[in-house]
């Protein structure tokens, strides 16, 4: 394979470029590529950079202050960012980069005006959205404003939120690349946001909000932006709500852009004409087609010419319960605005302005703000509602107030002045409105409210959900899976802050077995009479180094491939003898539901070893579910063997096996483009591993990156797996292709 340049252009660019163009960027090529209307722009590649700063010499320093940086110190966080950034900017573009640059730009035409945005190779993963975290330039225009546009947007990934989000989201600071998306800058006269399917139900009505001007004002949530709802079964508006427009975004003369008022006569104006929203939601509905989910789209229009500009699944959806929380009583209504994302909670009001208040927030407090921004996430985990003076469905309240599941009302122009410090209320965050005091609900015995909802989807493929923390059990839980297919301990363990180690030497046993026994009976308890597969730990030494009693961790030069999963804990049992220990006493308690995962096991020697030091322990290992990752070649080339040695199941851990198959570090720049999902060799092993599986009576599972890929899961039903685990906000897509992948097959074998 060809080494990566520094320039891709939109029409050399598909979703599979992620690592090379980021998320933005790879969108955008995608977009191109089925024929939306999308501005000319090129990438300047994520290898690039990653050039830029091996080639200067900056890698090791930056790096090395990062490392191990305590991000919850924000004094010291600041310090670093600015350091970091400072190294960035002060360090010269190299000459054939600076070149390939201009010589791109040159070829859009003479002095064009672009917008510069940062597309991370991290960003709008399933799991994680880096969207928001690293910093957008618009209205540039020459050469020169172009390349120190380039490099602030480099240096803007090691901003102190993004160095704080990559930190809580478990993301390495040196294996996270940029791009940046170099594109001809729209002057739009109005523009927004749209989402294909409603955003909270997945129902098949197009949510449109728009305000004067680029869409920033919309995205920042600057503005309250009009909003309509336009249903795509009957093809017309159903709703509208005409918001007072007061402040517009234009571009500022040749360089940056400003905050303009808008004349009266269109602060009441409606933005959009009917045909003008279904003209949107037909380029909405093509995206979603096109990628398979539901999407979150940005859009531009000047005179008649509507631009898409940026599309990303929504990752907000959720199943309807059939069930609505509703109120006993009411009390006097002090604010209304947008429900924005559902549910009712009563708290304390805290008036945040700066990121400086969230030292006032408390658990389950109410956050009133003019608008959030990224820097105000810590804060906003915290509360039990949010409240904002501006923003719509699609800004950045909203959308992180579904994804935590925290209700919320958006657009209410005034809360910030209404609502006093101190003030109880309570938040209806479906109906938009904000009560006077402590609103009681309606008690749980009584009589649920009926609302429409489709029947369940029921699949006979199995539709797990992987879970990492305990806080997550709920939102897992509420996807309706069939059980948890991947719980992740080690996480639980990581977040402890000491090695397993220090509690042994430091006589403290049992102080980790309370915290992990209580960490995973939250999930048990979310999840009752359905299966929950525990994974054993798999914490490489490079994590333990950070911990607290993990000074003596040996250095691996690297350590994925080091002393790591069942390998680690068949070797110091002391280790291994905590953890059953915790096991032991769920199922005591009645949790007949949990079964143990061995990681990275390789030869059903591991296997046959782990289960006889768990019946030394007095566990019951003939009447215990006890299962494999197959995440090594190994494993599934050998699995007739480990069916034989008495595995109850297997699990794929795609990421592994795609890398030790391939011989690919999927974090190492240099041969990340080559890490390819469905090469033939991983979907070889897979499938044998799965008809060997059949064939021996075992239940064949995924539990990877891929079991979040609704393609991949397609193709892994059609061969024959038991079930699949998803990401949590994948859940509700992957069972969706499940039931079409069974009845296609069913209506393909009546055909025949």
């Amino acid at each position: 394979m060809t080494k990566v340049p520094n320039i891709l252009w939109l029409a050399e660019i598909r979703k599979d470029d992620l690592p090379s163009v980021g998320g933005k960027g790879a969108s955008l090529g995608e977009m191109t590529s089925v024929g939306l209307p999308v501005p000319n722009a090129f990438v300047v590649t994520a290898q690039a950079f990653r050039r830029y700063i091996e080639d200067a010499k900056i890698d090791t320093e930056i790096f090395s202050l990062l490392s191990g940086l305590d991000v919850e110190n924000s004094d010291l966080l600041e310090k670093t960012a600015a350091d970091v950034k400072g190294i960035v900017m002060k360090t010269p573009v190299p000459d054939g980069i600076r070149e390939d640059i201009i010589c791109s730009y040159m070829t859009m035409g003479d002095d064009v005006v672009v917008a510069v945005r940062s597309s991370a190779t991290a960003e709008d993963l399933p799991d994680a959205s880096f969207a928001g975290q690293q910093d957008t330039y618009l209205n540039i225009k020459g050469v020169d404003a172009l390349v120190e546009a380039v490099q602030m947007c480099w240096a803007s990934l090691y901003g102190a939120r993004a160095i704080y989000y990559r930190a809580k989201q478990g993301f390495d600071d040196s294996i996270v690349d940029i791009a940046v998306v170099v594109q001809i800058l729209i002057r739009s006269e109005k523009a927004g946001v749209l989402f294909s399917s409603h955003p909270v139900t997945g129902e098949p009505t197009s949510i449109v909000e728009g305000s004067w001007g680029l869409g920033e004002a919309v995205v920042s949530g600057m503005v309250s932006p009009d909003n309509y709802v336009y249903d795509q079964r009957s093809r017309r508006v159903v709703d509208r709500y005409i918001a007072t427009k007061k402040v517009e975004i234009l571009p500022d003369g040749e360089h940056g852009t400003k905050e303009v008022s808008v004349s009266p006569e269109r602060q009441e104006a409606p933005v959009l004409s009917d045909d003008e929203i279904a003209a949107l939601a037909k380029f909405g509905k093509v995206s979603e087609l096109h990628y398979g989910v539901p999407q979150d789209v940005e859009w531009s229009i000047v005179g008649d010419t509507i631009y898409v500009l940026q599309s990303r699944p929504i990752t907000t959806i959720v199943g309807n319960t059939g069930v609505v929380q509703e109120m006993e009583s009411t009390g006097d209504i002090l604010l209304e605005g947008q429900g924005a994302s559902p549910g009712i909670a009563t708290g304390r009001v805290v008036i945040v302005t700066t990121v400086k208040d969230l030292g006032r927030i408390n658990d389950g407090d109410i956050m009133v703000a003019k608008m959030t921004n990224p820097d105000m996430v810590p804060g906003m985990r915290k509360v039990s509602a949010i409240i904002t003076d501006e923003g719509g469905m699609t800004c950045h309240a909203a959308i992180v107030s579904r994804e935590l599941g925290t209700p919320a009302v958006v657009g209410t122009k005034n809360a910030t002045h209404v609502l006093k410090e101190g003030d109880i209320v309570t938040v209806d965050g479906e109906k938009g409105i904000v009560f006077e005091g402590a609103v009681a609900l309606a008690q749980e015995d009584a009589p649920a409210v009926a609302v429409a909802a489709a029947a369940p989807i029921i699949t006979a493929t199995s539709v797990k959900v992987n879970v990492s923390l305990a806080e997550a059990a709920a939102r897992a839980a509420a996807t309706g899976a069939d059980g948890v297919g991947l719980l992740r301990i080690e996480h639980m363990i990581l977040g402890l802050g000491k090695t397993p180690g220090w509690y042994i030497r430091n006589d403290k046993e049992e102080d980790f077995i309370t915290e992990l026994y209580d960490g995973i009976k939250v999930v048990l308890d979310a999840f009752p009479g359905k299966p929950v597969w525990v994974r054993t730990l798999d914490a490489p030494t490079d994590e333990f180094r950070n911990m607290e009693g993990g000074e003596d961790e040996p250095e691996e030069h690297n350590p994925m491939l080091g002393w790591r999963g069942i390998r680690r804990d068949l070797q110091q049992t002391e280790q291994f003898r905590l953890q059953v220990e915790v096991f032991k006493r769920l199922w005591s308690q009645g949790y007949s539901n949990m079964g143990l995962m061995f990681p990275l096991v390789g030869h059903p020697d591991e296997f046959i070893q782990a289960k006889q030091m768990l019946a030394g322990w007095g566990v019951d290992v003939e009447n215990t579910t006890l299962g494999i990752m197959v995440e090594i070649p190994s494993s599934a080339l050998m699995i007739d063997e480990f069916i034989a040695a008495g595995i109850n199941f297997a699990s794929f851990g795609t990421n592994d096996l795609i890398q030790y198959t391939l011989a690919i570090d999927r974090n190492n720049q240099n041969v990340a483009d080559m890490y390819f999902p469905k090469h033939p060799a991983v979907l070889k092993l897979i499938k044998y591993a799965i008809e060997r599986c059949r064939e021996g009576g075992v239940e064949c599972s995924i539990c990877g990156q891929a079991g979040s890929d609704p393609e991949m899961v397609e193709w892994l039903i059609k061969t024959g797996i038991s079930s699949v685990s998803s990401n949590i906000d994948a859940v509700q897509k992957i069972r969706v292709t499940a039931a079409r992948t069974e009845q296609r097959m069913i209506l393909d074998m009546a055909r025949r």
